[in-house]
């Protein structure tokens, strides 16, 4: 038979590769066009087992991560531009190191997506704390693909993903043997029906109503060009439209809507809690204070009806580059002319579960960028969290690249924490998202707009909540030393009967 014309040279395999990378790319939020993640892969897994050499297979696989992440991450631009190109390339670098390692390693139908989906985690993670964006599992997350979070949380889902397109491939293939596949896929969903259905989280007889506060405004605005004031202001006016007659439990605005030296001794304290009196309802406030020279604090704090400061979590996951500079750093780029005067103070890492208390309950809490770490959201659940929360401000880029991608992710968070998510924005999208992950109540960008909901508390912790990432990652790297054993055995079975 005729090899089709996409891989017949070196030039149409490149090629290829980067159209399976765009294809992969467009099945992320904002386009979310889901399938084209599995037919993106499918392409990407028929092509690197066509490269001809190892410098190829590197490069096939640099072409696919590229143009998938450099697609999925163009949120990254606004933030910062060198920052952007360096990811992409790096996390690229990723992938072309794991199409290296499968083919060494033999048995494609497994070792393929077990490499890439170490590469993913490893760009979890790493550097500077990691890029959990553009990833698979957000890809697939309104679909029930996305379920097996609960059991295996986003390493487990990303193998999931690789792997029913390796499974396809191999259909398509027919060279493969597609049995051992399938008693895998078939022992897993069986597992995932088990989890689902046996799952410990339960929803108590209580709700908390609860008022998330989206101010409004222009998006593409950084926090050095933008009057502090403003924020504050859009907040009040739409946190007004509120009456007594609501019953509210709780109000929720978002991310450093103040920004003020000292907060309790603030004007804007007097007017949350002059808010938080009217309501007779408890105000969860999004604050950025000085924390001593060139350092601030963003934290989330709960106000009383009476005045009180009751709580407080102070952001544990920062976005490097955006709120801080890695140590060392900063007079390096300085030096070779990077616009490190956008950051000019960084922010102080918290060091405490991501819980806040309220008078009825304790809910678990993430801040804006640490939605997309499901370890930030499952410390809140360990410490007793029955709702979660993530108060965000995505003022700062252009698009919906990121905003839409924070609700897919929190729409994981929902399913592997097993609780009620509620995203509150300053420009959008603001949301509530039920356990199961259905996104609901949705606030557009730029609109100036309350949500009222009645939340369900849960209460119990799914097996992903138990288990976390590190006995898949553990897993998945014993599973390429087996790929790589039944390679030796069969190369020394056949040595013996030559």
């Amino acid at each position: 038979m005729t090899e089709p014309v996409i891989y017949r040279t070196k030039f149409s395999r490149l090629l290829t590769a980067t159209i399976s990378g765009l294809t992969v790319g467009f099945s992320l939020p904002p386009w979310g066009w889901w399938p084209l993640c599995f037919v993106g892969l499918v392409l990407f897994f028929k092509v690197s087992v066509k490269a001809q050499s190892t410098k190829e297979r590197f490069l096939v696989g640099c072409a696919f991560g590229f143009t998938w992440l450099a697609l999925g991450m163009g949120w990254m631009w606004f933030l910062t531009a060198p920052g952007y190109i360096i990811a992409a390339l790096l996390f690229a670098i990723f992938h072309g190191l794991a199409a290296i390692v499968s083919s060494q390693l033999g048995q494609p139908m497994f070792s393929k997506p077990i490499a890439h989906t170490l590469a993913e985690a490893l760009r979890f993670s790493f550097p500077f704390g990691g890029v959990p964006l553009a990833t698979l599992p957000i890809s697939v997350s309104q679909t029930r693909f996305a379920d097996i979070v609960s059991i295996g949380g986003p390493i487990l889902a990303t193998w999931f993903v690789l792997q029913t397109a390796a499974l396809i491939f191999g259909y398509l293939d027919r060279r493969q043997s597609q049995q051992p596949v399938a008693i895998v896929f078939l022992v897993l969903i069986a597992v995932q029906i088990f989890a689902l259905a046996s799952s410990p989280v339960r929803t108590t007889n209580e709700t908390l109503r609860v008022a998330l506060v989206q101010g409004g405004g222009p998006q593409g605005v950084l926090a050095i060009n933008a009057r502090a004031r403003d924020a504050v202001d859009r907040h009040l006016k739409v946190t007004k439209t509120l009456q007594p007659t609501d019953n509210l439990d709780i109000v929720v605005w978002p991310e450093n809507v103040i920004d003020v030296a000292d907060f309790a001794s603030s004007a804007e304290y007097l007017e949350i809690a002059s808010e938080s009196k009217r309501l007779n309802a408890e105000f969860l406030v999004g604050v950025t204070e000085n924390a001593g020279v060139n350092r601030f604090t963003n934290a989330q704090i709960v106000v009383q009806p009476n005045g009180e400061i009751t709580s407080r979590y102070d952001k544990v996951r920062r976005v490097p580059f955006g709120e801080y500079v890695p140590s060392g750093l900063r007079s390096l780029l300085t030096a070779i002319g990077a616009p490190v005067d956008r950051i000019p103070s960084d922010a102080v890492q918290g060091k405490d579960p991501a819980l806040l208390q309220l008078t009825k309950t304790d809910v678990a809490v993430t801040i804006s960028w640490e939605a997309f770490f499901a370890g930030r959201a499952n410390s809140g659940v360990e410490a007793g969290g029955t709702i979660l929360l993530n108060p965000t401000n995505g003022s700062s880029y252009n698009g919906t690249i990121l905003q839409t991608q924070q609700l897919a992710t929190n729409s994981l968070r929902a399913r592997e924490t097993g609780r009620w998510t509620l995203q509150a924005a300053t420009t959008g999208f603001s949301a509530v998202i039920t356990p199961q992950g259905k996104i609901t109540n949705r606030v557009g960008v730029g609109d100036a707009k309350t949500i009222v909901v009645d939340v369900p508390l849960s209460t119990g912790r799914t097996l992903y909540s138990y288990l976390g990432d590190r006995l898949f990652i553990f897993m998945l790297a014993i599973g390429l030393v087996i790929c790589w054993t039944v390679r030796r055995t069969s190369k020394i079975g056949s040595a013996k009967f030559k």
